[in-house]
Parts: structure tokens; C-alpha cells; sequence
């Protein structure tokens, strides 16, 4: 091992020689001695157990341990040469392992012999088999078996022997060209010239926790002795991922707290006061709560970073309106961010009818005490956005809404005090720092998403803000019923749904019909797809729209909504159906967040299973936000029992947001919860998991609050510091700093 400060730094050529280290490399992406012991086992087998040979898929990298059954050589027909199979079972299933010209393997592979075959499963006349695996027998019955040729499938070192001897078998991540036991062999160099490493985790915080030390969590899970073993060692390795992210997190709240802002108290006697007297309706409890905190935080000499989570139809507009006004009250300007030219035209239309005169203040029928709103998107005629221009320039508008089209260069805030971020998730690290540089000292921060976050992946990748979550719906608010609708097992039950949509408008209602894709010239961003698709395409807005308007709702007055309209023909089209003159709109997801349409009473999803449980909840959102109760019809020509039809079954049966959006996280991958713009901490992961290691991602953000609150750079604390700087390079830290 080669000596230094930090041994797990080391490069693996030193340690394994060139050759293998290429391989390595190419073929795992492990560069150092620390990549190579964080390369851990996928599963462990048991020595005294088969693997189960029925659950192998095609085309899969496995490695299996399985008893030779029947070893046969048979002469090719139409070449020469010999074919050598070797059937290999458990008990229950068999699988063929194939050699050409290799006959002299006969004498390795014995039957009644337990082995580790490595390969990739193909299928050949309906039989399962590995082509030139590689393998490792278990016990061979002749020293020949164990030191054979280097191209044998044997070990090349017998000290890896002591490896297999073990209870549990390590099995790893591996390639053709480096199977599971040459992995193995590799870290067992590694380990037995390992000694102690620089551990990250502060001793006070390791023993506080109970955990092992980072050489021996290393040991216990490559070299264990029973599952006890692997757990202790896991249980560490979790708490390292955990911990060392949560300091960095601490780091960037410690900073921020530091940083000045300009404090913009609220006015007993403003625009918020007059605002809270026009509101038809009475805050619930839960937007009082939030709305005081939101306040308390504009206040202070530093600024706000926070994430208002909360249910569909919860309330999160108005009390972030109410924030956007108390800076206003301040002298300052607000800026709400929007995904889309749909959601942006709607908040503008929802801001405007919550303000009334307090809108137009200066213009004729305005409220003085008011301010004035501007609108800026892509798609506006030049003379409407110069105007919103030099209304943001001179602060006449002291609230904007708008798109991308904020982010412009040429966008001038007078006093920008506060930037809201609607649907985060839309928007791109650099889209968000770009408004925030538009303020002469940092503008307080409010990120708002409609999709509930589980309180593990909010500390994850929102851990640098302060959660508030709104819960409770406002009175009155009416119930949303969902059915699924089984396309293929009940063709009868669309035409019902199409009839559902009748009676809706007949009693002077309208309907949503939602699809996943655009039709016509399609794009990646056409289409809403799950892991469970069908055999034909998805179904198209365009081509819904022709077939519904001279079939099932013929006479019925259907509009159509997509993303390739242009901006003003969306937005006319919104406007259309918000005021009425629409009964139905075909539309793609641009309606999924922010639009209201309080007489929207239904909707129907078709191939509702190609969206996901989130975005479902969030769809059915659109209706029943008014008096009557709304209706969500998912239709599906997915089977019973399949993962999609079990997602859409639990959307249907409940609307508690939080509990479905932990069902969607724990049927996705890690690196979907974590997202695109997330890639360092995505990456850093390796057996941390957001969603299911709860009580360790609460407990590392305890320790690594207290610690940083105590030494904020870390000067005390240099294998820590270290292990930071491996975590925040450049990109991270860029991605971290502007979130």
C-alpha cells in the first residue's frame, strides 16, 4: 500500500499493476484505492445455498452459484471443432454453459461440484445459457482445479481462497471482462495492506452514534464473517454518505446566514392590510402559521432561503403573494417565476383578481394604496414588453410575473427584494441564480412546489433551505373522486367515461381530457412515459382532439392546449375555457400545476399509466376547485396487478399527497428522486438511500449542524474538511452554492 496521508487516495496501479487497473477503470470507473473498497458486493451469497436460477433475465451480467449437473461434448454439424455443455441447476431451474473448442474444461467442471459461474444470460431454443462463462469452482476435487491455466476461470492467487471460505460470498458489480472473484481478489490486496485510514466522522460523533471505524466498516462488508457483520458495516458506510452531505449543507446555512440582506419588515397599515380585508375567504391555520414565519424571516438582516411545500389546493399562492406584498410594503419589488407562459398568464390572471384595484394603483379605478403588476414572457408583442420593462426599471411594478424571459440580460429590477420560484423542480441551477444576481445585495428566496417531498429527500436536496409545509385544505373544499377505467378488460367502461363527460357539461360544467404526448412532429418533451409501456404509442393531443370532436363529443364545443402553440394562441386558449366559453380542452401536462378553473368538475387521463403517481395527484388537482365535487377518470390498458396498474390504483384510492409521493420515490431510481441537476450528490451516493434511510439522514444532519455551528471551516476537523472537498468540486459546489 503506498504510504501518505491518505491511503484510499492512492492509485490503483500502484496496487494492482497497469494492466488491471485499465481494466478496472474501463470497465468499473474505479480510479483509486477508495472507489475500489466502495465498490461493494450487489448481494452476498450463502455458502450452503443455490442461486435461484428462475428469477436470471436475458442479457443480464450475473454471477450465480450453482451445482454441475451433466457435463457433455458433442461435435459441431457443419464446422469443425467441439461443443462442450455444461448444465448447471439448482435444484429447481438448470442453465447451460456453453464452450467451443474447450473440451479440456471437462476436467475442471465435474458433476456434483458447487461453483461461481460469470457471464451474460442468453437464450438459445428456449433455454437459458452463458456462453464462455467464467467460473470459479468452490471445491475443487483436484489441485489441478485451483492453480489450472490463467484463462480456466481459477483464481490465479490461492490466497483467494480464504475469500470463499467465508459463510457469505461477496458478489460484485462486475464486467465480461473482470468477473465477481477477480474483483474480489483485487480488494483483497486492498485490504490486507489496508492498516488504519483518515476517517471523516469525528471520533466523539462515531462513538455517540455507536459506529465502527471506517477501515473496519471496509473489512466488515467485504470480509464478513455473517449478515451482522454486513449490516454494522453498512450502517457506517450510510452514516458517511449521510453525514459528510449534511455538513455541506450546515456550511451553505451558515453562510447564508451571514450574508446581508436588506430586511423588509411588514407595515401594520399597508398593502397587506388592505389585501387581507378584500380575501372572500378566512386563511386556514396552517397559511396563518406559515405566513407569520414568512414574515419574521423578510424582517431579518439576512436572507430568507426557504421551501413551502404543500398539498394541491393547500394555499400556497396566496400566502406567497401575501410575502411579495409585505416587500412591497417595504419599498422593495417581487418576482414570481414561472415554468410556462400557461402557469405565468394564470398566476397574473389569479393575482389581479385577488388584488382588484390594488393592481392598478396610478390607473383609472386603482386603489393608491396598491402597486401595479407586469408580465413578462417570451412571447409578448414588443410594445407590452417594453412597457413591463420600464415598469420594472422605474418600480412602478412592484410585482412581475413571468417565465425565462426574467432571466434576460437586459431585465432591471429598481429594488428586487424578494425572488419566488414556482414548481423548482422546472427550473435549472443557473435559471435561478440569474434572477438572484439581478438584486444589488441578495434577495430573499421562497421556492414553492405542489409536489409533496418527504421529509428525507426535503434535508437531502433541499437541505440548504427551511422547510414549511401547508397541509390542511382550505373549508368547504370539495371532494375529488378517482375511478380507473380497464381500456382492455372493459372497452364499454370509455365509452362510459366519454358519457360522464356529457352529463358534466349537461349539468354546466366543463372537463379536462389529458394525454401524454403532442402527436404530429414529435419531440423527446412530447411524452410522459413510464417503465410499463405498451406496444403502441402513446396517445396524441392532435389526434384525440379530430376523433373526439366527430365521435363521442360530437356537438360539444373542444378546445385543445398544447406546447407547441404559439403564446398568444395558449394563452387565448386558456382564456377561452377559463371564462366559459369552452366545455371541453385536450391537452398535454401543461396543465398539471397552477391552472384554475374553479367550473372544471372532470377529468380524464387517457394512458394515464405512462405518468407517474406524483404527477397524477397533481393533475386531478385541476378540478373540484369550486363548489362541486370533481371526478378523475385514469384510463388504462395496463393489466391487473402489473406495476403500472398498481400505481394507478393507489391514486385512485387515496388523495393524501405525501403518502403517494413516498410511493412514487420508492418505485423510482435514486437518481430520478434526486433529479438531473442534483449529479454530485446523486453521484456521491453509493449505499445511501434518501427514501428509506430516514433515521440516519436525521441523525447525520443533528451531528453536522452542531459540529459546523462549533467550526464552521472545518479547521479542526481536516479528514472531515478533506472529505468535503472530494464531495463539493467545482460543479457541485456551483450546483450547491446557486440552489
Amino acid at each position: 500500500m503506498t504510504e501518505g496521508l491518505d491511503p484510499l487516495g492512492s492509485r490503483l496501479r500502484d496496487l494492482v499493476g497497469d494492466r488491471t487497473a485499465k481494466v478496472l477503470d474501463r470497465g468499473l470507473g474505479l480510479h483509486t484505492v477508495g472507489d475500489l473498497l466502495g465498490h461493494l458486493p450487489r448481494r452476498y451469497a450463502e455458502r450452503g445455498e443455490l442461486t435461484d436460477l428462475s428469477s436470471l433475465r436475458v442479457d443480464d451480467e450475473v454471477t450465480v452459484v450453482a451445482d454441475v449437473m451433466d457435463v457433455s461434448s458433442r461435435r459441431m454439424r457443419h464446422r469443425k471443432g467441439t461443443v462442450l455443455e455444461v448444465v448447471v441447476g439448482d435444484g429447481r431451474g438448470r442453465l447451460v454453459l456453453t464452450f467451443f473448442n474447450q473440451a479440456w474444461r471437462e476436467r475442471q467442471l465435474r458433476v456434483g461440484q458447487r461453483g461461481l459461474f460469470s457471464g451474460k444470460v442468453g437464450d438459445f431454443k428456449g433455454k437459458r445459457q452463458l456462453a464462455h462463462p467464467d467460473y470459479l469452482m468452490l471445491d475443487p476435487t483436484d489441485p489441478g482445479g485451483t492453480d489450472g491455466p490463467a484463462d480456466s476461470g481459477q483464481p490465479e492467487d490461492a490466497d483467494l481462497a480464504e475469500t470463499f471460505a467465508r459463510a457469505l460470498i461477496p458478489v460484485y458489480p462486475a464486467t465480461s471482462a473482470l468477473p465477481s472473484w477477480k474483483v474480489a481478489q483485487c480488494l483483497r490486496i486492498a485490504l490486507d495492506g489496508l492498516g488504519e485510514v483518515p476517517d471523516p466522522v469525528p471520533p466523539a460523533v462515531r462513538l455517540g452514534r455507536g459506529l465502527v471505524g471506517l477501515a473496519d466498516a471496509y473489512r466488515l462488508v467485504h470480509r464478513p464473517d455473517d449478515r451482522h457483520d454486513v449490516a454494522r458495516g453498512l450502517a457506517r458506510l450510510r452514516y458517511d454518505e449521510a453525514f459528510v452531505l449534511q455538513v455541506v449543507l450546515a456550511q451553505r446555512r451558515w453562510a447564508s446566514s451571514g450574508l446581508p440582506a436588506i430586511p423588509r419588515p411588514g407595515r401594520p397599515d399597508g398593502l397587506v392590510a388592505a389585501f387581507d380585508e378584500r380575501l372572500p375567504f378566512t386563511l386556514t391555520a396552517g397559511q396563518q402559521e406559515v405566513a407569520a414565519t414568512l414574515a419574521d424571516d423578510l424582517a431579518e438582516s439576512h436572507p430568507m432561503h426557504r421551501l413551502l411545500q404543500g398539498e394541491v389546493g393547500s394555499g400556497k399562492t396566496v400566502v406567497a403573494l401575501r410575502a411579495m406584498l409585505t416587500v412591497v410594503d417595504a419599498g422593495g419589488q417581487a418576482a414570481l417565476l414561472a415554468p410556462t407562459e400557461v402557469l405565468a398568464q394564470q398566476h397574473l390572471r389569479s393575482i389581479e383578481a385577488l388584488l382588484g384595484p390594488l393592481a392598478h394603483r396610478g390607473q383609472l379605478g386603482g386603489d393608491d394604496r396598491g402597486t401595479r403588476v407586469a408580465l413578462l414572457t417570451g412571447s409578448q408583442p414588443a410594445p407590452a414588453r417594453r412597457k413591463a420593462l420600464l415598469d420594472l426599471a422605474s418600480g412602478e411594478a412592484g410585482l412581475v410575473v413571468g417565465t425565462h424571459a426574467l432571466l434576460q440580460e437586459n431585465v432591471d429590477f429598481f429594488d428586487l427584494g424578494l425572488v419566488v420560484v414556482d414548481e423548482q423542480h422546472r427550473f435549472g441551477v443557473e435559471q435561478r441564480d440569474a434572477l438572484r444576481s439581478k438584486a444589488d445585495q441578495p434577495p430573499h428566496v421562497l421556492v414553492m412546489t405542489a409536489t409533496p417531498i418527504p421529509r428525507t429527500v426535503a434535508i437531502t436536496v433541499f437541505g440548504d433551505l427551511e422547510v414549511s409545509t401547508l397541509t390542511e385544505l382550505p373549508a368547504g373544499r370539495p371532494t375529488i373522486t378517482t375511478h380507473v377505467v380497464p381500456a382492455a378488460e372493459k372497452p364499454h367502461y370509455v365509452d362510459r367515461a366519454w358519457q360522464r363527460v356529457r352529463e358534466e357539461v349537461a349539468a354546466g360544467h366543463q372537463c379536462y381530457v389529458v394525454c401524454p404526448r403532442i402527436g404530429g412532429q414529435e419531440s423527446d418533451e412530447d411524452t410522459a412515459l413510464s417503465d410499463d409501456l405498451g406496444p403502441r404509442p402513446p396517445i396524441a393531443v392532435l389526434d384525440l382532439h379530430e376523433a373526439l370532436l366527430g365521435g363521442p363529443l360530437a356537438g360539444l364545443r373542444v378546445g385543445m392546449l398544447h406546447g407547441r402553440l404559439p403564446g398568444e394562441e395558449k394563452d387565448a386558449v386558456m382564456r377561452s375555457f377559463a371564462d366559459g366559453e369552452l366545455d371541453v380542452l385536450v391537452a398535454t401536462t401543461v396543465v398539471e400545476v397552477g391552472v384554475d378553473v374553479p367550473n372544471a368538475t372532470a377529468m380524464v387521463v387517457m394512458d394515464a399509466d405512462r405518468f407517474g403517481v406524483s404527477q397524477l395527484h397533481q393533475l386531478r388537482g385541476r378540478v373540484g376547485r369550486g363548489s362541486a365535487p370533481g371526478l378523475c377518470l385514469l384510463v388504462t390498458e395496463g393489466e391487473p396487478g402489473t406495476p403500472a396498474r398498481t400505481r394507478l390504483d393507489a391514486v385512485a384510492e387515496t388523495m393524501d399527497g405525501f403518502a403517494l409521493s413516498r410511493l412514487d420515490l420508492e418505485q423510482r431510481r435514486e437518481g430520478d428522486v434526486l433529479g438531473t441537476s442534483q449529479a454530485g450528490i446523486r453521484s456521491s451516493l453509493r449505499v445511501l438511500r434518501v427514501v428509506r434511510d430516514e433515521e440516519t439522514i436525521v441523525a447525520a444532519r443533528e451531528d453536522a449542524s452542531a459540529l459546523v455551528s462549533d467550526d464552521p471551516d472545518l479547521g479542526s476537523h481536516p479528514v472531515l474538511r478533506a472529505a468535503v472537498g472530494r464531495l463539493v468540486d467545482a460543479d457541485r459546489a456551483d450546483y450547491l452554492d446557486k440552489t
